[in-house]
Parts: C-alpha cells; structure tokens; sequence
C-alpha cells in the first residue's frame, strides 16, 4: 500500500543556468522566459493532482516554478534544507576552463568518497544530507499529507533521491535532470521507490 507519494521537480531555467554559470544556494535568481514556460507546462500536465501540500525551498527561483499550483489555493512551506548545495566562491563565476576544472576536480572527489570535500564558503554533500534528512523528518511526519509536490534544485535533488533510495552519495550521478524535470517517488511505509525516472515529457 502508497502511504506517500512524492513529486519531486527541479526549479525552471534561470540566465545563469542558461549562461552555465555556477548557482548554488548563495545565488537568489529568478526565472527567464524559458524557465516561465517550463512552469505554466508542467502546471498544464499535473494540475490535476491534488495535491495536499507544496514544499519549496527558500530561493524563490522554486516558488516560481510551481506558482500556478500555489496560486490554487494548495498550501506550501520554505524548508531550508530543500536549498541547492551551496558552491562558495564558485558561484556566480563564469564557465571558464579553469572553473570547470575545479569543479571536475570536487566532483571526482566526491564520486571517489570524500564527501567532505567543499569549495572555500561552500558546502560539502555530508552537510547538505544533514539538512535535508531534517526537511525529511518535516515532509514524512506529516502523514495526512498523501500527496506532495517537492521543488527544489539540480545537485541538492540528486543528493535526496540517493537518501531515499538508500545509496551512498557516491552515486549522486546516476541521476540525470534538467530544469523542471520530474522524479515522481512512492513511500510504502518501508522503502521508497522512483516511479517516474527524469520524465520530462511535459516539456516536448
């Protein structure tokens, strides 16, 4: 039996995100055009869910992505812990080659095992987990809420999705998104499981 049903989306497209440019939790942007379309299709596809609470983080760029839903009526709440990973002193730097090297170089630090690993002001992936299994404890408590839609960001989604499957971080890539593509997840009480993997057939 479904106790909980979890659709998981990242935020719609940014400049920054358009321009590759770094974004993490100490960049507060808003959507582009592209990023409002992105949002008004996924309303089309899935307004008619009902939907018993909405769970945003605290950078609006994801309250704007799922705005129509909110401008239902259907109550949401900021948790801090659905926040993007924070990149330091990377964010907001332009895609040079020696950003990208350095971000390469965290990353395989990372994907090797230390989860510790952070740019300087930044956040590692142990400390994003912590967060996030607090904004867990939140979302899962409420058993009245049956049916939930989650909208958070890019590398902070692919760190819950490895919590709730039970992997280690380690193995963060293996799952691939692009903006306001959906994870649709079921909780049975015992363990969680992706129904819809990276479905972003609302966006053709």
């Amino acid at each position: 039996m479904i106790l909980k049903t979890l659709y998981i989306v990242r935020h719609g497209q940014t400049d920054l995100n358009k321009q590759g440019i770094v974004q993490g939790r100490g960049r507060d942007t808003d959507l582009n055009a592209e990023g409002r379309s992105q949002a008004q299709s996924f309303f089309r596809a899935y307004k008619h869910i009902l939907f018993d609470k909405i769970y945003i983080s605290e950078l609006k760029r994801t309250q704007q992505s799922i705005q129509p839903f909110i401008d239902l009526g259907i109550p949401y709440e900021k948790l801090s812990g659905l926040d993007e990973l924070a990149w330091g002193v990377l964010e907001g730097k332009p895609s040079t080659p020696e950003n990208k090297a350095a971000f390469m170089k965290l990353l395989r630090e990372w994907l090797n095992g230390d989860l510790d690993s952070k740019f300087e002001k930044g956040e590692s992936p142990n400390e994003v987990k912590a967060r996030q299994l607090e904004a867990l404890e939140i979302i899962m408590g409420r058993h009245e809420e049956k049916t939930v839609l989650i909208c958070m960001h890019g590398r902070a989604l692919r760190l819950l999705l490895c919590i709730l499957l039970n992997k280690p971080l380690t193995e963060m890539e293996s799952f691939p998104h692009q903006n306001l593509v959906l994870y649709k997840v079921t909780w049975d009480g015992d363990k969680y499981e992706i129904v819809d993997f990276n479905n972003a057939t609302h966006l053709k």
